[in-house]
């Protein structure tokens, strides 16, 4: 994801790569949270980066769908 304007990327992506994507990311951080819950998460920020990077891919699901109609 570019650094600059990680949203602009997903802005370009179709809805059925962003469905996947939030699918994808969603799992990743259900394990992320176990993960924690048990201790063994090294990296901390991971869950953070992952949180954020799922709520920018629903947004741009949600721009899309609304450009839809």
């Amino acid at each position: 994801m570019n650094k600059n304007s990680p949203f602009s990327e997903l802005i370009g992506k179709s809805s059925e790569e962003l469905s996947q994507l939030e699918v994808d990311l969603a799992a990743k951080r259900f394990t992320l949270r176990i993960q924690h819950a048990m201790g063994q998460v090294e990296n901390t920020a991971e869950i953070r980066k992952t949180r954020r990077e799922l709520a920018r891919v629903k947004t741009a699901l949600k721009c899309k769908l609304v450009q839809v109609r």
